[in-house]
């Protein structure tokens, strides 16, 4: 099992935070262009809630498109949600986001725990591209969401 965990503030309050994360149709804007994200569940609703089925195709490596399909397990607004992998690239996929006041502004924290398939190939795979291609992810995200609502001081 390998294991990512960020933390980012940002100038804007919680229920800010809360809306704008907890929005399905915003992962693309948070998704770099490279990933050729696209959500392919059309009932998805505005806000998540716990039990939610979300679809989309990602590009990965080399364009080649792969479906991943999450479920939204958990949720507790403002504070935090949980997404899990049910069908997708990895063999155990399970995300949390959570967010908090702080003076000035809001602290979101990511916390994902993942596996991939096929053993000890698996890790070598992570060793050489998959985790350094999260990492890209996330630093993404992170210069995005500074971006779209400035930085933390």
């Amino acid at each position: 099992m390998h294991h990512l965990h960020y933390t980012q503030k940002l100038p804007i309050n919680l229920q800010q935070a809360w809306e704008f994360l907890s929005t399905p149709a915003n992962l693309k804007t948070i998704t770099p262009s490279y990933m050729g994200f696209e959500m392919t569940s059309k009932y998805h609703g505005t806000y998540m809630y716990a039990g939610q089925i979300i679809t989309y195709i990602v590009k990965p490596m080399f364009g080649i498109p792969l479906n991943w399909c999450t479920e939204i397990t958990h949720v507790h607004e403002p504070a935090y949600f949980v997404d899990e992998q049910r069908f997708g690239p990895y063999a155990f996929w399970h995300h949390q986001h959570k967010l908090k006041e702080i003076d000035r502004g809001v602290e979101m924290e990511d916390i994902v725990h993942y596996k991939l398939p096929l053993g000890f190939l698996g890790n070598i795979a992570n060793s050489l591209f998959v985790k350094n291609q999260l990492t890209e992810i996330f630093e993404f995200r992170q210069k995005k969401l500074v971006e779209l609502f400035g930085e933390y001081k």
